[in-house]
């Protein structure tokens, strides 16, 4: 394995574990946080649900993953996948629709797209690098 690759690999994975589980955490204690930035209605319990499960519990299982990833190397190439795969596929279904919604998005949806895109880029080319 490439040496900086992985030293690469590791910080990302490590990064990514701290936001996704910083967010997560935001989104399982108060689901109206993520609502909130992204500009997202809760207008029944199922919607309150979803958000927690989605925001809150998704988001830190993914950063509790990134951050076994980060310290084990059994998980470290199945962490970059995770990120190439769910992360790269956000940004593009994010960019799609920021490319088709007629009504106006704002700095959240393109900060998003900005830390999804360079997130999945970074993840492929170290897990290629790694192989």
């Amino acid at each position: 394995m490439n040496d900086l690759s992985v030293i690469a690999g590791k910080v990302l994975l490590s990064i990514s574990a701290m936001l996704f589980i910083a967010y997560g955490l935001a989104g399982f204690v108060s689901p109206t946080i993520p609502a909130g930035f992204a500009g997202l209605g809760i207008n029944s319990g199922d919607a309150f649900v979803e958000i927690g499960a989605m925001y809150g519990g998704l988001q830190t299982g993914i950063g509790l993953f990134c951050a076994l990833a980060a310290w084990r190397m059994a998980y470290f190439r199945s962490g970059l996948a995770l990120l190439v795969f769910s992360i790269g596929m956000l940004a593009l279904a994010r960019l799609y629709f920021t490319l088709t919604v007629e009504e106006a998005v704002t700095a959240y949806t393109y900060g998003a797209l900005v830390y999804e895109m360079v997130t999945a880029i970074l993840a492929a080319v170290c897990l290629k690098q790694t192989q």
